[in-house]
């Protein structure tokens, strides 16, 4: 049906790049692109092997607009998967409206330089990329992504007014390692070492980063000790849910991760400024993250499972009422899928759907978009079709706390 270019080839692009593989009927040409291209044609040959799909292959700075715009322009796809790095997102949008291509990633723009993650940079690309005639899809992942599609399912089926929103993460799985982190570890050490925040009565709370916590206890998984964070599609759900009261997001660490994290903090090689060493400029963070195992080496030996979803509460004909929408998925089973741990199956898998629903013409829409501003049903129905399976429970107790009315 149409060719498309994956831009990264880290776990998350190797499973965007096996999916499409294995809807080859949609993606009927896939070229996957990096700075490295060695990787790119590991990725390729491995999925030549197990579904028979021939992948292109290339190299890329993705910094650099003139060199993605060569790209597109001498592929010609329709549509850019962007799983490179948040950082790198607006050059990517940029050389899309450059080369005429339609848009995706699946995490907002972040600064190289400063710790800060927000939709303003790429919501201010609305009008340019609807003047166009081209859809930029934001946030196709798991959480930011799937778990808009829930809430904006359980908006649409089973609440007149939403209230209250906890997003849940879990990942129980063990890969064995004395620290590594699931994905990119400079996106996701700056993700959770910054302060917390919430949305509590129209205003963000900021709180000291995992200073809020309690068990919450997962799907076939048990009680787990969980974190409020800020995470990005609180952002967008508050703005388009303007009803909710309060919305939160909650993420799973062990002790023995946090231990390392804090040991990590204290001596400095979380930092993101360059310090001088051997008379060249060097990011702690950036260094780090070159001696930690890759995330995408996790896989073959990781066992148990994710749980993430959404919980809420609101109200359905007048009565209170709660939502528990949610997926577990395998490591162990992703592993024989597509070669790929649980953390980047369950970004990779939406980021191919939210494609998918682009490509087909349920989901094209000239302009910037997040996925909870897109008719929900499509999306959940690809993904119990895909390997994520969705299950809900309605009026079932919900382990937060809310005011008296």
């Amino acid at each position: 049906m149409a060719n498309v270019l994956i831009i990264g080839a880290g776990g998350v692009g190797s499973v965007v790049a096996h999916k499409c593989a294995m809807n080859s009927n949609v993606f009927t040409t896939i070229m996957l692109a990096s700075r490295t291209k060695a990787k790119c044609d590991r990725i390729a040959a491995e999925i030549q092997e197990m579904h028979g799909v021939t992948l292109q292959t290339a190299q890329v700075d993705a910094d650099v607009v003139p060199e993605m715009v060569a790209l597109i322009r001498s592929f010609n796809p329709v549509l850019v998967i962007n799983v490179a790095l948040p950082y790198q997102d607006l050059p990517i949008m940029d050389a899309c409206l450059e080369a005429g291509v339609h848009y995706m990633d699946t995490a907002n723009y972040e600064p190289k330089d400063v710790a800060k993650f927000e939709y303003s940079w790429q919501w201010a690309y609305k009008e340019r990329f609807a003047q166009a005639g081209l859809m930029a899809l934001l946030g196709c992942g798991f959480d930011p992504g799937a778990t808009q599609v829930f809430t904006a399912y359980a908006n649409k089926h089973y609440f007149d007014r939403m209230d209250y929103l906890d997003i849940i993460d879990c990942n129980a799985g063990n890969h064995g390692k004395a620290f590594a982190t699931n994905f990119n570890p400079e996106i996701n050490i700056r993700e959770i070492t910054q302060p917390g925040r919430y949305w509590e009565n129209g205003e963000w709370i900021e709180i000291p980063a995992m200073s809020i916590h309690k068990p919450i206890d997962y799907p076939e998984i048990g009680p787990r000790e969980s974190y409020v964070l800020y995470h990005e599609e609180l952002e967008s759900l508050v703005k388009n849910f303007p009803t909710l009261k309060r919305a939160r997001f909650w993420m799973t660490f062990g002790l023995a991760y946090l231990t390392h994290l804090e040991v990590l903090q204290n001596v400095g090689m979380t930092r993101i400024d360059p310090i001088k060493f051997q008379g060249m400029d060097v990011i702690p963070l950036e260094f780090l993250k070159a001696v930690l195992p890759a995330p995408e080496s996790l896989g073959e030996n990781y066992t148990g499972q994710t749980s993430i979803g959404c919980q809420i509460k609101g109200v359905k004909n007048g009565e209170e009422q709660t939502c528990f929408i949610w997926n577990n998925c395998d490591h162990a089973e992703t592993y024989r899928e597509v070669r790929g741990q649980a953390v980047s199956y369950t970004t990779g898998v939406p980021a191919m759907i939210g494609a998918m629903l682009m490509l087909t013409g349920v989901w094209m829409k000239p302009g910037v978009w997040n996925c909870e501003e897109l008719d929900p049903d499509p999306f959940i129905e690809q993904m119990n079709k895909q390997g994520l399976p969705v299950q809900e429970r309605v009026n079932v107790p919900l382990p937060h706390e809310y005011p008296t009315a």
